[in-house]
């Protein structure tokens, strides 16, 4: 479903992404863990067209999308939750809601999916006239992901989810994450400083040091391996 061939990415003349080449199957929960600062951000605001890769070549079903600006390759299902929510404070979380269907104008499916969402998450129906801007940081996450559903994305891009909650918050995340995926079989690309959740809730990962893909392999067969337990699992 999205491929990623040699990619190169810079911020002014400094390369964030040396070369990177990935794949993701339709169906898949696929994984990118890595420190900070490794280039985990830039590759899916490089998959977003926000920060257009300076050589390379993206693939989404076999179309290229290098070139693309950021509206239209939403426009193809893809969607971002992006690192610290980025939902919009002074708007109510139906308004946030209204926005992720921006692009759509199938009103009845519009509501099944705002039905879905709230089932999802039932404290966002409760919250539904609130200003997004007083939820707390684990329903700012629950919005910004409800939001992303309500364009119908056909690859989630998932940022740092579990960033700044309470754990109890981050399992339910996960369990949703899980759940979108099984339900609606929407392709997830997930990037994550918790490798162990990562891990445990994806099909396959790849492991990012310094803008390069140094590792690949499943998820289950990564979470074993050794260097990978000492430098990302603390174990």
């Amino acid at each position: 479903m999205l491929e990623l061939k040699n990619v190169q990415t810079f911020y002014g003349n400094i390369q964030a992404l040396k070369g990177i080449s990935l794949q993701i199957a339709e169906g898949e929960i696929v994984t990118l863990i890595g420190a900070n600062g490794a280039g985990k951000t830039t590759t899916l605001m490089s998959v977003c067209g926000i920060v257009p890769p300076r050589a390379g070549e993206i693939y989404f079903e076999g179309q290229p999308i290098h070139h693309m600006p950021a509206n239209k390759i939403v426009s193809l299902g893809i969607c971002q939750v992006p690192e610290g929510r980025r939902i919009f404070p002074y708007l109510t979380v139906l308004e946030n809601l209204d926005m992720g269907a921006f692009l759509r104008n199938d009103k009845a499916e519009i509501k099944r999916d705002l039905d879905y969402v709230f089932s999802l998450f039932p404290i966002l129906a409760e919250r539904r006239n609130q200003a997004g801007g007083t939820l707390s940081g684990g329903e700012q996450q629950m919005l910004a992901i409800s939001r992303a559903l309500m364009a119908r994305p056909r690859l989630l891009l998932l940022d740092e989810p579990s960033l700044g909650l309470a754990p109890l918050v981050v399992k339910q995340i996960f369990e949703i994450i899980r759940k979108v995926n099984s339900e609606n079989k929407t392709t997830i690309f997930l990037v994550e400083q918790n490798a162990n959740l990562a891990l445990k809730v994806a099909h396959r990962g790849y492991v990012m040091e310094n803008g390069k893909i140094t590792m690949t392999d499943t998820a289950a067969n990564l979470m074993a391996n050794e260097e990978v337990r000492k430098a990302y699992l603390g174990i």
